[in-house]
């Protein structure tokens, strides 16, 4: 399970796949606890145990929106599909023993554990022989070292975060002001930098009018300077309202309220604010979010509405296509 361990032992520390490594030492250890425990004698300290297996899902998380990504700009395509439906399947049986244990039904989960424990080996076998073997040799040091920011926000198993690769003396960099050049794949061409990609000004606004939400922004003097203009909005809008004051927005008896909310999101007492309710016989949400800059400064508030009638009725899950 092991085998690549040598020549990953002499990556420098920090480097993204030393990490993985790292949590596959845990890993293993945490199989071994799963395997010797008694589940009739101590439930207790098997659901702990389990409980700090199932955080393998940022493992999954960091595998799928970090490394399998950059190994398709390589040509490498295999991990998103194959790997992605393995992860997908311990999924199904970590949720199928979370309902066991929340029950404490001690002969399912008897039943059901070997086959965790065998599926999680078999990942890690893959992982040491195929995954990062290969991904060491295709991704080049420019790209190890891009991996860090996006890591840390899927997460990582190890109860001490691990140092940046490569280390850095320098200052936090937000992504919004991160213009390193890379390699993409599509063209930069009239894209504007946001924090987490890059958009035309087209593709901004197709984004906004199909977002299944009614947006209103108002900045930070009281005035509306935008709203997405959706097909089915929940409420009507009309250009008339860009530069008008929010007071003159709402209904008489409604502006009071209204006021108070931007009064304590401009004060900093408050950064959120909900209301649900008929109308027209569809279920409404409301939500006001206090938008500030990295000083913290009051720059506005976002009002979102959403009609919910249907996500009400939601019952269960539905994880097939029901097309045909």
């Amino acid at each position: 399970m092991n085998s690549f361990l040598p020549e990953v032992e002499k990556l420098p520390e920090g480097h993204p796949v030393k990490v993985y490594y790292q949590e596959s030492q845990l890993i293993q250890d945490l199989l071994q606890d799963l395997y010797d425990i008694d589940v009739v004698e101590d439930f207790q300290k098997y659901f702990n145990i389990f409980n700090q297996l199932t955080t393998i899902e940022k493992r999954f998380a960091r595998k799928e929106n970090q490394l399998f990504p950059y190994l398709e700009k390589h040509g490498w395509n295999g991990p998103s599909q194959g790997m992605w439906s393995f992860h997908d399947n311990l999924r199904d049986q970590i949720r199928l023993l979370n309902i066991h244990n929340s029950e404490k039904n001690i002969t399912k989960i008897i039943e059901n554990i070997p086959y965790l424990i065998e599926g999680v080996k078999r990942l890690l076998i893959i992982e040491d022989m195929r995954l990062f073997p290969n991904a060491i040799n295709i991704l080049s040091e420019e790209d190890w070292k891009e991996f860090y920011e996006g890591d840390e926000e899927m997460g990582w198993m190890l109860k001490e975060k691990p140092i940046p690769y490569p280390a850095k003396n320098d200052r936090y960099v937000h992504p919004s002001q991160d213009f390193t050049e890379r390699e993409l794949s599509f063209s930069l061409e009239n894209t504007f930098h946001y924090d987490e990609g890059y958009m035309t000004p087209t593709q901004v606004n197709l984004l906004l009018r199909f977002l299944p939400i009614d947006i209103t922004y108002v900045d930070e003097n009281d005035k509306v300077i935008f709203y997405n203009r959706g097909d089915n909005r929940v409420f009507p809008r009309s250009k008339g309202i860009i530069g008008r004051e929010v007071r003159f927005c709402h209904p008489p008896k409604s502006v009071d309220m209204v006021l108070r909310i931007v009064d304590e999101f401009r004060a900093g007492t408050k950064d959120v604010a909900e209301f649900w309710f008929n109308y027209r016989g569809r279920i409404i949400h409301i939500r006001y979010f206090a938008i500030r800059n990295k000083n913290k400064e009051y720059k506005g508030v976002i009002e979102m509405s959403q009609d919910i009638t249907d996500i009400q009725k939601l019952e269960g899950q539905k994880r097939l296509l029901d097309w045909d």
